[in-house]
């Protein structure tokens, strides 16, 4: 049975750092920690009940859904670097 999901797995890991990624631009953009896990937490359900539903529809496309997420991760990964040392750079200027 855990077979069936092996071609996911690097999606699940992907998946756990796009949102370690997220939570880092939404604290150097000052969101309120709160409200920012709150959504996250919504996110991940609404992640969760499609994947229950969408699953075996999805086991075909299981390659490019896998590329298109880790492409998706190192966009943002490279945003959230950009904007990280942009943010220092602003603080120890004073601004």
């Amino acid at each position: 049975m855990l077979e069936e999901f092996l071609p996911f797995v690097g999606l699940i890991i992907f998946g756990n750092i796009e949102n370690l990624i997220l939570a880092s631009q939404g604290v150097v953009g000052g969101v309120n920690p709160k409200v920012l896990g709150l959504l996250s937490i919504f996110i991940v359900i609404i992640w969760l009940v499609i994947g229950f539903v969408a699953t075996d529809v999805a086991m075909q496309y299981s390659q490019y859904i896998t590329f298109i997420g880790g492409l998706a991760i190192v966009i943002l990964g490279i945003k959230s670097i950009v904007d990280a040392v942009r943010h220092i750079k602003q603080v120890k200027r004073g601004e």
